[in-house]
């Protein structure tokens, strides 16, 4: 790392409204997006939710009521959806850009490429930087940048792969930029804990930072025009870009990637259109002033046990509205493109990933009421708990329609409820209202697909990669595999916030990004349970509430197929076929992005990074040189406790005559320790016959 540079990052109280870096402002565009949003989904809850009042226009049951309830709480979280998409059809605000390197008037900057890295696959993030340290370079704009990777990693043979991927890297771009790496020994705070340090550390020597994810990509001119923008608007704090989805070959890997062409710059232009200068932050391809970060976003403790309490998870949603509380802008860049990231290549790597979201969003209920957020970043926090609330609010909805249909089943109606009564009392139950209140509901549920749909059918770019026919199909196609894997998210999220609620904590898992084969076996232990409630709820139905089979059908059949479409989701075969004839299809796809191709590339010809890290340092002196050198020795023990892992590490070591008896012997805590060590490694050396 470069000489110590430290700038503090006071913890923020949550109970105490700090003083404004900037007078907030008020912005035209930004007021008439959200009067359309806040007036649409108001407008769309209330025609709704009454007409489902009028569909029971009898004398209101406890049961009733409490399914327009859960109706109304469900059509308004769709309503808001849809209402965003229409705001985004209003012009926006353009981005005010300073004068580009070079030209006059133009200041100089120093901005961190930081990639924080957790178990990572080292030969992709480093070829990753390395493809767009070259296309700064390309286009003579390199100088200012430098690159940051930060290790949490707490494996032994990822870390060292590492350490040799950041040794080459350094060497491969040591007449373009500097490269930095650091591994931390204690992961505090994880993620947030991990850029918190740095910026403590070292954050005065930057002017701003681009944070990345492991499997991040943005092209120099984004990178460029990203400096431009804050260097001319000194009070913005934060512009999130909107990456999109590129790289990926399995199906469920194609449907993301097509909906997050077609339909997600819709979404993303709703938000930044009502957000405008309270927007958010998503914790990857976003450039952050380091000032602003530094005096706003320290995090507190959360008070309480896991998973409520604790460290915050879900960091990025809370640092952009600690930063706009302050004072600071926070944007959105919808119009800037050249930001890319990978989907997860499975449903399960989705699920793997989406218990973490879950209890990180949950969590910010605890933040939602701090003294002095703006409204919007209460919004924002509010929709986040709500992505993962309305799965259990939708199961809650369908097993009161289910309970309701039951109970008309099994009661006779009273058609004489008075003495001398002489006319009865009929059942009122308006179908006719029913059913145009389905129709309704389906409008609202599709409108921002359709919208992007239109768009894309009049976007020459689009034409350009899918005919109309395709364009057709492929829509289609993704609307029903989304309606397939909807009820198996939404019975997934919902045992992820009952298990939040109950207390169970979700640790801290690294990804699997590269895309591989999902098992029959894999498949059958993840998704087993969600198949018994499609056959338990099926066969309910069919005994007791028959008449509504045909309505729940999507719902039937996606849990009684999730096994098969699960394995089907990370198949690379088959998304591979759908993209021979042409379904499914992104621009980024039949047009790749020159950054992407480079990266590929540059993996395809390195060197394969060894899969037993330790035996590599015990056989490759450079390499054991390069691991010593670009590291950080372990922190010494505290008096009178020694480190075990350390100690039976060197034991094992002296015992040991061969280089194969000490790789077995080894666990995985004490190879770390080993390969920290300069004694130990010369000792791996020898019994290797590389040291004499």
């Amino acid at each position: 790392m470069p000489a110590p540079a430290p700038l503090p990052m006071p913890e923020q109280d949550l109970t105490v409204a700090p003083e404004l870096a900037f007078a907030t402002s008020f912005g035209v565009h930004s007021t008439l997006a959200r009067i359309v949003a806040i007036a649409g989904t108001l407008g769309i809850l209330a025609y709704g939710t009454s007409e489902m009042v009028a569909i029971v226009r009898n004398e209101m049951t406890a049961l009733q009521g409490l399914m327009i309830v859960f109706f109304a709480v469900t059509l308004g979280w769709i309503a808001q959806a849809s209402a965003s998409a229409v705001a985004g059809l209003l012009p926006l605000r353009r981005l005010p850009m300073a004068p580009a390197p070079g030209e006059p008037g133009s200041t100089a900057h120093r901005t961190a490429l930081v990639m924080p890295i957790y178990n990572e696959d080292a030969l992709r993030t480093t070829m990753a930087m390395r493809a767009m340290a070259e296309d700064l370079q390309a286009q003579g704009m390199a100088e200012g940048f430098e690159i940051v990777l930060l290790s949490d990693s707490t494996r032994p043979d990822p870390w060292i792969r590492e350490s040799l991927a950041v040794t080459r890297l350094r060497e491969s771009l040591s007449d373009v930029m500097p490269v930095w790496y650091r591994r931390r020994w204690e992961n505090i705070g994880r993620k947030a804990g991990n850029m918190q340090e740095f910026v403590e550390r070292w954050g005065a020597r930057y002017d701003y930072m681009v944070i990345l994810d492991a499997d991040s990509l943005m092209e120099a001119r984004t990178l460029v025009r990203l400096v431009r923008a804050m260097q001319a608007d000194p009070s913005l704090g934060l512009l999130q870009t909107v990456p999109r989805l590129v790289g990926r070959n399995s199906l469920f890997a194609r449907v993301q990637q097509f909906s997050g062409a077609i339909f997600g710059p819709v979404m993303a232009r709703g938000v930044s259109a009502w957000a405008g200068d309270d927007g958010n932050y998503w914790g990857h391809n976003a450039i952050l002033r380091v000032e602003a970060f530094a005096s706003a976003c320290g995090l507190p403790m959360l008070e309480g046990r896991k998973p409520f309490g604790g460290h915050i998870l879900s960091h990025d949603f809370v640092e952009a509205a600690l930063m706009r509380r302050a004072g600071w802008k926070v944007r959105m860049a919808d119009g800037i493109g050249g930001s890319y990231e990978e989907s997860p290549p499975s449903l399960i790597d989705l699920a793997i990933r989406d218990r973490r979201w879950a209890q990180g969003n949950l969590q910010h209920a605890k933040v939602l009421g701090a003294v002095g957020l703006r409204w919007h970043s209460r919004v924002h926090f509010a929709f986040g708990i709500m992505s993962y609330l309305s799965s259990p609010l939708w199961l809650l909805l369908l097993v009161t329609g289910f309970a309701l249909s039951v109970q008309a089943g099994l009661n006779n109606p009273e058609y004489f409820s008075m003495p001398f009564q002489l006319f009865p009392n009929w059942p009122r139950f308006d179908s006719q209202r029913m059913l145009h209140l389905f129709g309704f509901s389906a409008v609202v549920l599709f409108l921002p697909k359709t919208i992007g749909f239109v768009k894309a059918m009049l976007t020459t770019r689009i034409r350009g990669t899918l005919g109309a026919v395709e364009l057709i199909a492929s829509t289609a196609l993704e609307v029903v595999l989304s309606t397939l894997y909807a009820p198996v998210l939404m019975l997934m999220q919902s045992r992820y916030v009952l298990e939040i609620l109950t207390g169970r904590d979700a640790g801290w898992s690294s990804q699997r990004r590269s895309e591989g084969q999902v098992t029959w076996g894999e498949a059958w232990r993840f998704h087993w349970g969600h198949t018994l409630a499609g056959v338990v709820l099926g066969a309910l139905f069919a005994l007791l509430a028959p008449k509504l089979l045909p309505w729940l059908s999507p719902v039937l059949v996606g849990l009684l197929l999730a096994v098969p479409l699960s394995k089907c989701s990370g198949s690379i075969g088959v998304g591979r076929a759908l993209r021979r004839i042409g379904l499914l299809c992104t621009p980024e796809e039949e047009r790749e992005p020159g950054i992407v191709r480079r990266r590929d590339q540059l993996v395809e010809q390195a060197v394969p990074m060894p899969e037993d890290g330790l035996r590599a340092l015990a056989t490759d002196a450079r390499a054991r040189a390069a691991q010593l050198q670009i590291n950080l020795p372990p922190p010494s023990p505290s008096r009178g406790r020694p480190d075990a892992d350390r100690l039976t590490a060197e034991q094992k070591l002296r015992d040991a005559r061969t280089l194969e008896e000490a790789l077995d012997w080894l666990t995985p805590r004490e190879r770390i320790h080993v390969a920290s060590d300069v004694a130990m490694l010369e000792r791996l050396g020898v019994l290797a016959g590389r040291i004499t």
